[in-house]
């Protein structure tokens, strides 16, 4: 199925302007973008997924805005189960899992494997739990290992420069917090995959009121 073609002129005639208009929606979408976004409709702006990507689209000041305002509604995909299953990269305590489950195959192998000896039963129990937290630390591996992308490339959380304060280790509470600041914040730079950015971008009902009544006054002025 071929890709849809992008064609600046149904905006360029709902906002009266000549086809020769600069910043081109075509050439230069997110500068255009940046003057124009919020006096389009959502209908029009969806055109502009075609050629833009959520990650180029986090520096027009109104989409930061529209997705700041929708990760304050608490979305569930942002949440912290949702967001540990689908980016677990991005999860760092993600490796307890695997003694989670670990732990999850040596009751199994003590209440119903075979209601064998206690003896033979705690060992298998054991290797079994052992080999379920190394299959899951592996996995974990495996994923950032192959998504050391964007996200560590472009995001880079902030450091304390006192190097000798050894680190304090967060709590499941605060570690939990951390991880949700994170995909949010992840969001909002148009980092995350797997996320439906056009719906929130181009959705002007997540317009603030200043930025509302600066249309109004845009028509007004016309």
């Amino acid at each position: 199925m071929p890709a849809p073609v992008f064609d600046k002129n149904p905006s360029l005639k709902y906002l009266g302007l000549a086809e020769s208009f600069e910043p081109s929606p075509e050439r230069d979408p997110i500068a255009f973008l940046s003057q124009y976004l919020t006096h389009l409709p959502p209908h029009l702006l969806l055109h502009y997924s075609y050629i833009t990507t959520p990650k180029q689209r986090s520096v027009i000041t109104s989409i930061r805005n529209r997705r700041l305002q929708y990760v304050n509604k608490n979305p569930p995909e942002l949440s912290f189960d949702a967001g540990r299953s689908t980016w677990p990269n991005l999860w760092q305590g993600r490796e307890r899992r695997g003694v989670e489950e670990g732990n999850e195959e040596r009751s199994w192998a003590q209440k119903d494997f075979l209601h064998g000896s206690k003896q033979h039963v705690g060992k298998l129990g054991n290797l079994l739990a052992g080999y379920e937290e190394e299959r899951e630390a592996e996995r974990v591996r495996e994923i950032r290992r192959n998504n050391r992308d964007a996200v560590e490339d472009d995001f880079v959380p902030e450091e304390d420069s006192d190097e000798d304060v050894p680190p304090e280790v967060e709590t499941a509470e605060q570690a939990r917090a951390s991880f949700e600041r994170l995909l949010r914040e992840s969001f909002i730079h148009g980092l995350l995959d797997n996320i439906d950015y056009d719906g929130v971008d181009w959705d002007e009902t997540l317009d603030v009121e200043d930025e509302r009544d600066a249309e109004e006054r845009w028509f007004e002025e016309d």
